[in-house]
This record gives C-alpha cells, sequence and structure tokens, in this order.
C-alpha cells in the first residue's frame, strides 16, 4: 500500500497545446529519471509509473473509476464497523450467535481469508527490494514491535492485578504482530506507508516464531501455553494464506486486478463480524457475573449503569488494552526519535507498534485456551485501538511531518 512515483523530463512536441484528457507528450533525447522508493501494489491508491527508456510517448495513466474510489472510502470506514458491530454485541449478544457456534473453525478461516486478501494486493519482490534499500529501519521497527508491546503487557497485567485468563489474553494481544489497519492509519497520519507495509509484512512474517515463544515465556507462569501448536496455528491462519495471495497474483494477474478492488473492504468487513462475535460471545459470559449482569439488568439511570459497568471486570479489560494501545503508541514513537528517525518515519513506527492484529490474538486464544475470557482482551483491542489509531491519524493529519513542530 504506498504511492511509487516517477518523474521523467520531457520536452513537448511543437503541435498547439490540446483539451482531450490524453495529451502525448514525447521525451528528450537525455531524459532524467528521479524514481522513489519501489512500488508496492495496493488498489486504494493510484500508482504513477515511469516511462521506459525506449519508450516512445509518455502517456497520462487514466484515473481509477468512480466506484473503485467508493470502495476505497468505504474500506477505510473500519473503525466505524467495529465499533457498530461492538455496541450490537453488547446490546443483542445473540445477533452473531450463528458465527460464534461455528467457532473456532469460523474464526480461523475468517482469519485466513483477511490475510488472503491482504496477500493479493502485495508484491513479495517489491517488499524484497525496499527491505534491501531500508534494512536498519525495518529491523528497528519490527524489534520495537516485538519488545515494547510484550514488555507492556505482561507490566500492565500485573499493575492492575488481572485475573489469569485476562492476563494472557493482554500478553497474547501484546505479542500478536502489527495489524494491516495501521497501513491505514499512517497514511492518514502522513507517515512513511511503505516503511509501514514492510514493517507489516515482516512482524506478520515473524510471527510463527516469535508470538508463540514470547506468549510461552511471559504468560507460561499463568498458564500452560503450548508454543508449537500456537506456531502451526499462526502459519495456517497467516502465513500460508499471505504467500498463497502473492502466489496468485503472479500466477494469475488479471483474475486478482478484478478481484483486487473488492478485497480490502470485504477484509475489514470480516475483521469487524470477527471481532464483534467473540465480543459478544464474551458478553454471554460476563452476564453471568454478578456485578456485570446487575448493572444491566438493573433499574439504574444509564449514567450510574455505564458507571457499574466500567467499574466491573469489562471495565478492567477496557483499561487494560487502552493502556496497552497507548504505551504503543507514545514509547513507539518515542524510541523512534531517539535513534535520530525522521517524522514521516518515527509516525509510521508508533502506529505500527500501537496497532496490533487483534484478528490473530482471537484466533488463537479460541483455538488454544479454554476459557472464553482470554479472548475477551483481542477483542476489545479491535475497537479500542482502531479508535484510537485513527484518532491519532486525524490529528497528525493536520500537523505537517515537515514541520519543525510537527511533531510530539
Amino acid at each position: 500500500m504506498s504511492l511509487s512515483l516517477c518523474f521523467t523530463q520531457f520536452t513537448s512536441s511543437s503541435q498547439p497545446k490540446q483539451t482531450p484528457p490524453r495529451i502525448p507528450l514525447y521525451k528528450s533525447t537525455n531524459p532524467i529519471i528521479i524514481s522513489t522508493t519501489p512500488k508496492l501494489s495496493n488498489p486504494r491508491f493510484p500508482i504513477f509509473r515511469c516511462v521506459s527508456e525506449n519508450s516512445e510517448h509518455l502517456g497520462v495513466t487514466p484515473e481509477k473509476p468512480r466506484w473503485e474510489n467508493w470502495l476505497a472510502t468505504a474500506a477505510s470506514l473500519y473503525p466505524i464497523y467495529v465499533t457498530v458491530g461492538g455496541v450490537v454485541a453488547c446490546l443483542r449478544p445473540s445477533t452473531f450467535s450463528w458465527f460464534v457456534k461455528r467457532a473456532p473453525t469460523s474464526y480461523s478461516l475468517t482469519l485466513g481469508f483477511i490475510m488472503l486478501a491482504m496477500g493479493i494486493t502485495l508484491e513479495l519482490k517489491d517488499l524484497i527490494n525496499l527491505f534491501v534499500q531500508r534494512p536498519l529501519e525495518i529491523l528497528f521497527g519490527c524489534a520495537a514491535q516485538y519488545t515494547i508491546m510484550p514488555a507492556f503487557g505482561m507490566a500492565i497485567s500485573k499493575f492492575l492485578g488481572l485475573s489469569q485468563s485476562l492476563s494472557v489474553g493482554l500478553i497474547l494481544l501484546a505479542c500478536c504482530p502489527g495489524g494491516t489497519a495501521s497501513n491505514v492509519v499512517t497514511l492518514i497520519a502522513q507517515g512513511d506507508v511503505p516503511l509501514s507495509i514492510v514493517m507489516t509484512v515482516c512482524t506478520t512474517l515473524g510471527a510463527v516464531i516469535l508470538t508463540p515463544l514470547l506468549t510461552k515465556i511471559l504468560a507460561g507462569t499463568y498458564v500452560p501455553v503450548d508454543a508449537v501448536k500456537l506456531s502451526i496455528s499462526t502459519m495456517q491462519v497467516v502465513v500460508a494464506p499471505i504467500l498463497l495471495g502473492s502466489y496468485l497474483q503472479s500466477a494469475f494477474p488479471e483474475a486478482v486486478k478484478v478481484a483486487t478492488p473488492f478485497a480490502p473492504l470485504l477484509a475489514v468487513l470480516a475483521a469487524s463480524l470477527l471481532a464483534s462475535s467473540v465480543f459478544s460471545e464474551n458478553i454471554v459470559v460476563l452476564l453471568g457475573s454478578s456485578a456485570f449482569g446487575a448493572s444491566l439488568s438493573s433499574d439504574l439511570s444509564p449514567l450510574l449503569r455505564v458507571k457499574a459497568i466500567l467499574s466491573s471486570e469489562l471495565g478492567v479489560v477496557i483499561l487494560s488494552v487502552l493502556l496497552l494501545h497507548f504505551a504503543g503508541f507514545f514509547v513507539g514513537y518515542l524510541s523512534a526519535a531517539l535513534v535520530g528517525f525522521k517524522e514521516p518515519q518515527r509516525r509510521a513506527v508508533s502506529v505500527e507498534v500501537g496497532m496490533q492484529n487483534s484478528s490473530l490474538g482471537v484466533v488463537l486464544a479460541s483455538s488454544h485456551f479454554t476459557s472464553p475470557m482470554v479472548a475477551l482482551p483481542p477483542a476489545m483491542s479491535a475497537v479500542i485501538m482502531n479508535i484510537m489509531g485513527s484518532s491519532l491519524g486525524f490529528i497528525w493529519r493536520h500537523i505537517d511531518p515537515s514541520h519543525p513542530k510537527g511533531s510530539f
């Protein structure tokens, strides 16, 4: 998901100016070609291509159809979808019972579809080229992802005195890779989008080893953690679909070109369904507890009812997830600033560290832990994280990253 811009110096022909939308322009005998970072394919953003040295003309790339712009806009409303889904899950948990009854298979297949949609929009050769050009920035971002969040996940669970199940869920969430929504937020925040994309892919591929290993080290003190099974599940529902999508893009480019404009919207709708379903499943469990059940069934005023909910176990989960993501955004930005990154790179690292692949946390929690409460922190994260990330992105959008005061 990036903008790949190439500019070629040229001189126009002697013909008078014309008004048609496609104007023939002739290149000079000694063109100067200036190229930015390698192209990373993504359907949501226009791509401007360089004219080749042997080309006779430089054509103006036509704009995307209006319906593709509508699809891209609809896909960018992911925080709204997941928030509405969370509200519906809280008020009417039975709405998602058809999906919950088929868990964890339905959860795994949904996450696999999300990763497949991500895979068909990526070209691995371009990612490798960018990695070769900017290895230090990418490695730093990946290291920050797998050190800052797990450390704060462990610290926050101990500080708030969470139960065993909720502690494991929060730590599992903290050990997950960066989420694909971070790429959209980085774009909104005027950050370094190519860096964000490559960090997401690298942390996702690294999750096969690092997520199970870190979860076993940090959460193994609470409950037994089978790192091998976690690793196999991560490979099946994350890495394999991404590689399959990339293969389909190279093997069947025309078919993938037709499906690609729909992939982002279908992926965010699937992610919203997954998060809302897990949230509704945990709401049913919480209704059985005395404090939370009484807060919803009593005749209290709305204000007192909200206060009662926030003071219950659900309120503690909300607080823990808020603290975790705030720490990721803030410490991620601060660490990038300390090593001398420029403002666009700082924003990219901040967003990448602060936004997790909560869908993976939900699937792993549902598949490998007996208590459904383990999946509650990742499910809550899908709502809270996107609201926080989108808000930060819109704030940064109005602060010029090239301005000296455009940083914290």
